[in-house]
């Protein structure tokens, strides 16, 4: 398989048709992993000297969002320096030129942006229902089962087995497992042919990982957000869907937004929330009752809120982990951290307090101590005008 990978960079130096394999724009674990095997496999067993080429239909700089692909690709050492994602490569200058041939894999809906690229594509393998409305005129191969690496796996080892080296079948085995969840039959992902062809690599390959260690490390990696912004964290796993020229984006946040009763129960600040409506079910709104409870004065319940879900560790590699704690010790925590907030310790910067009333025999109390005087347009005007009074008197009995 690597050998194959860079041959593919040096293809596209040359002015020759190319056959790329395309994954889908989420490019998770198995539309990456199909892709690749789909190219190897059509490689390795079609006669002709055409050149297939894997595609990731993402940017290099957006990989890195995908930890359980980064992960695995080091575990099967594979570099990603010799892939190929969609930004170094101009498919729509290849099809304008006569030089490409599309194969989908892991979807078979082109979004409005490639819709000129429909012409292209001479195959489709995907594992979801199709929409026969924007379904390719081309052969059509769909079957619903857990994992598309499951059908590319099958076409390999009825095509081909003798070319599947164990770089190939590792990765086919760990996507497979992960897509389906371990196989398990609880949860009901895995069809009766996703676990089949996980069995017959185990047969061809005994040396494959234990499904629980594969699958337990290609979990946590695929969840692991450490280190990720908001914006990085819904960019993540977005799916994003066309409608009459309307674009949605579908994203998932790995964390649990019950920080929410944190507010609502705290004492100390209390901030007298009152909920607000909003027409979105899963955007929670408040309307603050104490208005003298200022961002700085917030952060830090907030802080001791996030504390109490989270636990930074260490691993192995020295990178952070993310541990979720129980819902006992959520209670805990949040009673020892409202005890910890006293009132008065967390008085803002930019709300400094009036200074005290000056000890002078002279006045009976400081102007300010009713607080400083309101201010308007009128006022200052009328000011002004005293100002400029006063001057043009002074310079009249000065001339005098």
């Amino acid at each position: 398989m690597e050998d194959y990978l860079q041959g593919c960079r040096t293809a596209l130096q040359e002015s020759r048709p190319l056959r790329v394999v395309l994954g889908n724009e989420a490019c998770d674990l198995d539309s990456m992993v199909s892709a690749l095997a789909l190219a190897f496999y059509l490689a390795k067993t079609t006669e002709a000297e055409e050149v297939f080429v894997p595609v990731l239909n993402i940017k290099r700089s957006e990989l890195f969002l995908r930890g359980d692909n980064v992960f695995f690709l080091q575990k099967v050492n594979i570099p990603e320096a010799i892939l190929i994602f969609r930004d170094e490569i101009d498919l729509h200058a290849l099809h304008q030129a006569g030089r490409l041939t599309l194969i989908l894999v892991d979807h078979h809906i082109l979004p409005k942006s490639d819709a000129a690229l429909e012409e292209a594509v001479a195959e489709v393998l995907d594992h979801r229902p199709i929409e026969q409305k924007h379904c390719p005129s081309c052969h059509v191969s769909v079957e619903l089962v857990g994992s598309c690496a499951t059908l590319v796996t099958e076409r390999i080892l009825q095509g081909a087995p003798e070319i599947l080296d164990r770089q190939t079948a590792a990765l086919l085995h760990g996507t497979i497992i992960l897509d389906c969840v371990n196989m398990d039959l609880k949860i009901g992902k895995a069809t009766l042919k996703d676990s089949q062809y996980v069995e017959k690599l185990e047969a061809l390959f005994p040396d494959l990982p234990e499904r629980n260690d594969i699958f337990d490390s290609l979990q946590k990696a695929k969840f692991n957000v450490s280190g990720l912004t908001t914006e990085q964290m819904l960019r993540k796993d977005q799916k994003t869907i066309y409608k009459q020229g309307i674009k949605m984006a579908i994203s998932a946040i790995y964390m649990d937004l019950e920080i929410c009763e944190i507010l609502e129960r705290s004492l100390s600040p209390s901030l007298k929330l009152t909920p607000a409506s909003s027409t979105h079910p899963n955007l929670q709104a408040y309307l603050q009752g104490n208005t003298q409870v200022s961002r700085k004065k917030l952060l830090p319940l907030l802080q001791e809120a996030l504390s109490v879900y989270f636990d930074s560790t260490k691993t192995p590699s020295g990178q952070p982990e993310t541990v979720v704690v129980s819902r006992e010790q959520v209670d805990k925590e949040f009673d020892r951290a409202n005890n910890s907030l006293i009132p008065g310790l967390s008085q803002d910067e930019e709300d400094p307090p009036l200074p005290p009333t000056p000890m002078n025999s002279l006045v009976d109390e400081c102007p300010l101590d009713h607080g400083l005087p309101k201010l308007s347009a009128e006022a200052v005007f009328e000011k002004c005008n005293q100002i400029s009074q006063s001057e043009s008197v002074t310079a009249s009995l000065a001339k005098k």
